[in-house]
């Protein structure tokens, strides 16, 4: 058992650091609060080669794995500047494609998740089905050698930022007359393919949607994969790494506003000329918190070097089991973190508050902790399914 990165993690480790502390948590509001995209962050980061660590070098990529790819998460998250696109785009799409894309799609889309002239974007939740798949209303059929897509989707990520959205749809099996998740490439300038920003309550650059497809016609092509079986191995191959990025995201999260707080606490003095982090009251909550952003650092590092050795049921296991600590942990943080500066950690100066949407938007997305609560009950106290 080996708890310390290689050198070359380390290296990468600290020149993502280096970025996101060349940009700062002022750049990330400041974008959020015009309107505006990370443009220049996600060019930088992409001309540098962290967008693309998991993408195999024959497509320009790293070689790396969700390991390297969970180290730029929380690195950049660490410095003030959680990008959630680094989990749509390299994180799930350019996962999917690589594993079970065709050489073809391959070709044409990973060199630009590499160098981060290409986004794509994943669309599955929708209005009635949320994620679970077995339920969703979103069909593609058949005409001529074509697709048509037809459903809604919603709480869509960056689609405003995206050249293609990776959808998730149900076909019919000719066999059986059931319906089977599919997996489309569409461009998201797609004739009857409609975008809906939604308000949201979370200070972020990256904007939701809701997109409407409406006979959204596409190319045989656009089906990732060789045959239609593709799908659903396809779908799960995005799952376990969008919940470790998305962890490790939290944790980062997590890891800036302890140090946020504690640079505060360790010079603010009000009573006798003491810094008030000497009262325990207001050091203990502050140690609580890293001992569980720390803890959840662990399980990610787990989930992720089990993904990365292709043992993806236990990957699964430790993976929801990272979502679930690093969402925790990373609201119980940034709460702390505000609780500590008073009435200086609700402003925008001191970059605490600025999160509290986003780590409350953790513990529900991409899966609520009662559904990762539901799967560790089942899958590993042996329960009957409560759903």
């Amino acid at each position: 058992m080996n708890f310390d990165l290689t050198p070359e993690q380390d290296q990468l480790r600290d020149a993502v650091r280096a970025l996101g502390r060349k940009y700062g948590h002022g750049y990330f509001v400041e974008k959020a609060k015009a309107g505006a995209h990370t443009v220049e962050l996600w060019q930088e980061a992409g001309r540098l080669g962290y967008l693309g660590v998991n993408i195999p070098t024959e497509y320009g990529g790293g070689g790396g794995g969700i390991t390297e790819l969970a180290i730029v998460c929380e690195e950049l998250a660490a410095a003030g500047c959680p990008l959630l696109l680094l989990v749509v785009s390299p994180a799930i799409a350019a996962t999917v494609i690589n594993k079970h894309g065709t050489d073809e799609q391959r070709k044409r889309h990973l060199p630009g998740l590499a160098d981060g002239s290409q986004k794509i974007v994943f669309a599955i939740t929708e209005p009635e089905a949320g994620s679970n798949f077995h339920r969703l209303g979103t069909v593609a059929r058949r005409d001529g050698d074509d697709w048509l897509l037809t459903g809604r989707k919603c709480y869509i990520s960056g689609v405003d930022e995206a050249g293609h959205v990776l959808v998730v749809a149900r076909t019919e099996d000719s066999a059986t007359g059931k319906l089977k998740p599919a997996l489309f490439i569409a461009p998201t300038d797609a004739p009857g393919l409609e975008k809906s920003k939604l308000d949201m309550e979370i200070l972020s650059p990256e904007n939701q949607f809701l997109l409407y497809l409406d006979d959204v016609r596409l190319p045989a092509d656009a089906l990732v994969g060789e045959s239609l079986d593709a799908g659903l191995p396809a779908l799960f191959a995005g799952l376990n790494p969008e919940r470790i990025t998305v962890a490790a995201m939290g944790a980062g999260t997590g890891r800036y506003a302890i140090e946020r707080a504690s640079e505060y606490t360790a010079t603010r003095k009000v009573w006798g000329g003491r810094s008030i982090g000497t009262h325990q009251g207001v050091a203990h909550p502050l140690a609580h918190a890293a001992v569980q952003v720390e803890l959840a650092r662990l399980m990610i590092h787990k989930a992720a070097t089990l993904y990365d050795a292709d043992r993806d049921l236990e990957a699964g296991v430790a993976g929801n089991m990272a979502k679930y600590a690093a969402g925790e942990a990373a609201a119980l943080a940034v709460d702390t973190a505000v609780q500590a500066l008073g009435g200086a950690g609700m402003t925008t100066e001191y970059g605490v508050a600025t999160l509290l949407g986003a780590v409350r938007a953790g513990r529900i997305a991409p899966v609520s902790r009662e559904m990762i609560l539901n799967f560790v009950a089942q899958h590993v106290l042996g329960q009957d399914k409560s759903y």
